[in-house]
């Protein structure tokens, strides 16, 4: 597979910036609003965790905070679930910015991470209306292992959780 590499005027950091928790979940809050439909009470979901995030990540975990021209356009993270096992979350990128191999080039570099930190497996949750990020997913080598349909974030959402072997 060919090596992704980032449009010029995208950047990607993985140290934490004053403002970047607040405007992550900003970006969760507003974008999925748009896509999906979700009310504020996602907000609370991408902020609280991000949050616990920020104060005690260890050396197991990792976040890449992407930016456009130097301002925040997406994130991914990598946070220790068990001793072998490691999650995926905060996968998200600006709209504007699909289909230019940023995704790819992010969830590479994050699973890289995981394959050097010697975890034996990634899970993450989705839901089912983010077609392109499954796509992504898929591609990744991740399969769908578990789905479940409720009432939240002020509609109904079907999560589902995809695993992967490394």
């Amino acid at each position: 597979m060919k090596e992704p590499k980032l449009p010029a005027v995208v950047s990607i950091r993985t140290k934490i910036k004053p403002g970047d928790v607040g405007y992550l979940t900003y970006l969760h809050g507003t974008l999925y609003a748009i896509e999906c439909g979700w009310d504020e009470t996602f907000e609370t979901y991408v902020a609280i965790p991000l949050s616990e995030f920020v104060k005690s990540h260890s050396d197991r975990e990792k976040i890449w905070v992407a930016e456009r021209n130097g301002t925040i356009a997406g994130s991914i993270a990598i946070v220790q679930a068990g001793a072998e096992g490691a999650q995926l979350r905060w996968f998200l990128l600006h709209p504007d910015l699909h289909g230019q191999g940023i995704g790819w080039y992010m969830m590479d570099g994050a699973l890289q991470f995981c394959r050097e930190r010697g975890y034996r497996s990634v899970f993450l949750w989705t839901e089912a209306r983010l077609e392109a990020a499954a796509r992504l997913y898929r591609k990744a080598g991740f399969q769908l292992s578990e789905e479940k349909t409720h009432a939240r974030w002020g509609t109904t959402v079907t999560e589902q959780r995809y695993d992967l072997r490394l």
